[in-house]
């Protein structure tokens, strides 16, 4: 005889979670927004990076340039407390560090890049390098 079982919608989230559960890593990222994404855009003499970057305070940035690798750091503090009254129904608290390194076709010019931070986008302007002049050596 068949039987029917009926299951909450829940119990696949739970089950999910436990499978697995000392394999992989828990990763808080998807829970606090707490990643890097990125837009980059070329022309002729520069890239240019929006990075998104939600909660963080302009001095908790660190860009890294070398050759044709750029390297994105930040530091995140996330604090929410739900107040009733004089009464602390909730408090949550998260401090850790985002990064996201990535590499662009050309060499970067760090002497002329330039970073602005402004409502939570981080923007880039890389100029590329001047490309070494390559030449030919004739065999004697």
């Amino acid at each position: 005889m068949n039987q029917l079982r009926r299951r909450s919608g829940l119990e696949p989230l739970f089950d999910d979670m436990l499978k697995g559960f000392f394999v992989r890593p828990l990763s808080l990222e998807s829970e606090l927004g707490a990643s890097i994404r990125l837009d980059v855009k070329e022309d002729e003499k520069a890239y240019t990076v929006h990075a998104e970057m939600p909660g963080v305070k302009k001095e908790d940035i660190h860009v890294q340039v070398d050759g044709n690798r750029v390297s994105l750091t930040a530091e995140v503090k996330h604090q929410s407390e739900t107040r009733d009254g004089e009464k602390v129904l909730r408090a949550e608290r998260y401090f850790g560090q985002i990064s996201r390194s990535f590499q662009l076709t050309q060499d970067i010019d760090e002497g002329g890049a330039q970073a602005e931070f402004k409502d939570g986008i981080l923007e880039l302007v890389l100029p590329k390098r001047d490309k070494a002049s390559s030449r030919r050596i004739a065999v004697k």
